[in-house]
């Protein structure tokens, strides 16, 4: 399961690569960095779950906690590719990388994480996988 883990959420970044890539190309350039910010990050959460409704049955986790650690090994990959990438990679300060987690400056980062963490366990449940 955790190979098939991982590649599932190989698929899930380059999602997410593209998302960023419309948001900075098209969405905050007509729309505005703050808009688009939003916009993006819910629209990545709906992809994360639509992915996850095919990808989840592919890693087949046998029960309902194995797909609770899915989710989990998917939020530690995109936190560790965040801000391994983004501090070491991109040189972005630790500040920068820390702004997308300020909830009250309107920064809906959070929800990503989220939808990354409990992807697995919902489609699983809804699915009736495991």
């Amino acid at each position: 399961m955790i190979l098939r883990g991982v590649l599932a959420w190989c698929v899930l970044m380059i999602a997410a690569i593209l998302n960023g890539t419309f948001r900075v190309a098209l969405l905050n350039p007509r729309l505005g960095e703050r808009t688009g910010h939003v916009i993006s990050t819910l629209m990545l959460c709906l992809v994360i779950l639509l992915l996850a409704w095919f990808l989840v049955p592919w890693v087949r986790p046998q029960s309902a906690g194995a797909a609770l650690a899915l989710g989990g090994m998917w939020l530690l990959l995109t936190l560790t590719f965040e801000f391994g990438f983004g501090h070491f990679v991109a040189h972005k300060p630790w500040g920068v990388l820390l702004a997308d987690y300020n909830i009250a400056a309107g920064r809906i980062w959070v929800l990503v994480l989220l939808a990354t963490f409990l992807a697995p366990p919902l489609v699983a449940r809804a699915r009736r996988i495991g």
